[in-house]
């Protein structure tokens, strides 16, 4: 139970899954982030867990390390609307493949 941003003694931080920008100007790159909630977007994040390039071509223009973002999910990470997206298309290629 979670009460006040504390857990059984221990203080909560609110991890995010979200995108950082690191493409040139109207090349847009993005790197799939685990940070701290309170940090800015381009800040330094705690964990890189993926690349997405929106302008690529090729499909998937994405590549995340799904072990990783399931890690983060299960200690509490709230994924943003776009990385939960790519984790969703993650896991089905993964249950296809398998």
């Amino acid at each position: 139970m979670v009460a006040n941003g504390h857990l059984n003694g221990f203080f909560v931080m609110a991890v995010k899954l979200r995108l950082k920008r690191v493409g040139a100007r109207n090349t847009p790159a993005y790197r799939i982030v685990a940070t701290d909630g309170r940090n800015r977007r381009d800040g330094r994040p705690k964990e890189e867990l993926g690349t997405y390039e929106p302008l690529s071509k090729k499909e998937p223009n994405y590549s995340i390390n799904l072990e990783r973002a399931e890690y983060w999910l299960s200690v509490g990470a709230q994924p943003s609307d776009t990385v939960r997206s790519f984790i969703r298309k993650a896991r089905r290629a993964s249950k296809a493949d398998a």
